[in-house]
């Protein structure tokens, strides 16, 4: 089996979720969209519909921002099509809402940031699939579920996980790892964090310190995605 995995700039790596991948057994071909962040506008062109399954992963960017809509009506299109199609879709973060974009539902900014971890909880009467975490968030924006979307997760801000047929979108990142936590800090300028309240060292010694349950948790979403969500 083949994966596309989007990516948005180079430290939006698929981390743990490639990791699992691999081990079972999926190829991994990797799209970079944006190799300079300094210039949003100038982009890779987007591979052809020849995958089995289709990732999406994070971005430093807003799925609404006017610096990226040279690009991101094609990756819309992408993600519609592949969806359309019966192809597995994995949505991590920005991937969450801009699979929830795609398929009619919308994105807009945060009533909170999150950053750091959080547990989530599924609604009344929703069976949780995978852990409650705590998961690793990172985000100014949110995504509200297209029509026929099943909410499975969320926390007090907002929703956390929803699935609409073979597709799947996160809000938090289950491929985190000490090694992207210290590229995506060390990426951001000083006066960003300080406007969020972070110190960088605090952040990776929160990773480290969570990195192994993580692993493990993002390796069994990986597995329900694959083992139930792929083959429904």
């Amino acid at each position: 089996m083949k994966a596309l995995v989007v990516t948005h700039e180079e430290t939006s790596r698929p981390g743990f979720v490639g990791d699992r991948l691999i081990e079972r057994g999926i190829d991994l071909h990797v799209h970079v969209m944006v190799p300079d962040t300094s210039q949003p506008a100038e982009f890779r062109s987007l591979p052809g519909d020849d995958f089995d399954v289709l990732v999406v992963t994070g971005s430093y960017f807003s799925v609404y921002e006017d610096a990226i809509k040279p690009w991101i009506g094609a990756e819309l299109d992408l993600i519609r099509r592949a969806h359309d199609s019966g192809t597995p879709v994995l949505g991590i973060c920005f991937g969450g809402q801009a699979l929830a974009a795609a398929l009619g539902g919308s994105v807009d900014r945060s009533p909170e940031t999150e950053i750091g971890w959080y547990r989530i909880s599924a609604p009344n009467g929703v069976d949780l699939p995978i852990s409650a975490g705590p998961w690793m968030e990172w985000h100014h924006d949110r995504f509200h579920l297209p029509p026929g979307a099943e909410l499975l997760a969320s926390t007090e801000i907002c929703p956390q996980l929803f699935r609409m047929g073979r597709s799947v979108g996160t809000q938090f990142h289950p491929e985190i790892s000490v090694e992207l936590a210290s590229e995506w800090l060390y990426a951001a300028s000083d006066d960003y964090l300080a406007s969020v309240g972070i110190v960088r060292e605090e952040i990776v010694a929160e990773v480290a310190r969570n990195e192994a349950a993580n692993r493990r948790n993002c390796f069994d979403l990986v597995d329900w995605f694959l083992d139930d969500v792929a083959k429904s």
